[in-house]
């Protein structure tokens, strides 16, 4: 009967990791205590030996993959006698089953857009006009009606000088059905206004830096930081400061204000 090798858990805090490098490939046999595969966990990347003999008989996570869940199956162990096609049949009996789940969800994302579209009559509203503070107080003590202007700021935001242009009591009606296609008309220069394409390079982040930074936001979002300042006078250590850097700067030395307090 095949065996299954699930992702170890490689540490107490470890959920999930990326499976860094396989050591051995489909065919090859192993025994216990062999080396399968480094797994890069949120602490280091420590190597994975097998517990138990037998040949490899089918790869299922792909050297490189990064969250695999700890308890995944990432590879099936044949035993002797075994052949191939054994490890293959469970792979492909579980595929069905995930299926109807992918498929389940279909038509109701497809009914989602249709209430989303019931909305759109409210972007035709006051409430929704793009103004800025000062323009709203204006226009309030004005009695003009925002949703009747035609905005001249950024994506057509109403600002000060279209209040103060705009005359008391102009047709809101007619007003509203022409601002709702001026006000769409500055989406789209707004979309191809986005970030050039930048040369860059883009580095993966390891599990470590990924902890790290999920370490500090929870520290950040669930500890009550405290922040203690103090007012000190530096005026004879800066001057010493100087004295020391004329001194030294014949030989490439520059003290910072760090090196003399700490």
């Amino acid at each position: 009967m095949s065996i299954e090798i699930k992702m170890p858990a490689l540490s107490p805090t470890m959920e999930e990791g990326t499976l860094a490098k396989w050591l051995v490939k489909e065919g090859d046999t192993v025994k216990s205590g062999d080396l399968m595969a480094e797994i890069e966990t949120d602490k280091a990347t420590m190597e994975f030996e097998a517990v138990d003999e037998g040949v490899i008989g089918k790869i299922l996570v792909a050297e490189g993959t990064d969250n695999v869940k700890v308890g995944t199956v990432i590879a099936v162990l044949l035993e002797e006698g075994e052949s191939a096609a054994a490890a293959a049949a469970p792979k492909a009996a579980a595929a069905p089953k995930e299926e109807p789940k992918a498929e389940a969800p279909k038509p109701e994302a497809a009914a989602a857009p249709q209430p989303a579209a019931t909305p759109a009559p409210a972007a035709a509203s006051g409430d929704r006009v793009k103004a800025s503070p000062l323009a709203r107080r204006i226009a309030a003590e004005k009695g003009i009606e925002l949703a009747a202007l035609n905005g001249s700021g950024p994506n057509g935001r109403i600002v000060k000088a279209d209040v103060e242009g705009a005359k008391p009591g102009a047709p809101v009606a007619a007003a509203t059905a022409e601002a709702a296609p001026q006000a769409a008309a500055p989406a789209a220069p707004a979309r191809s206004a986005a970030i050039p394409d930048i040369p860059h390079t883009a580095e993966k982040l390891s599990n470590v830096r990924k902890t790290i930074a999920r370490r500090l936001t929870e520290s950040k979002q669930t500890v009550p930081h405290i922040y203690l300042t103090v007012d000190i006078r530096l005026d004879k250590l800066l001057k010493l400061r100087t004295e020391f850097n004329a001194a030294l700067e014949p030989r490439g030395v520059k003290l910072s204000v760090n090196d003399l307090l700490i």
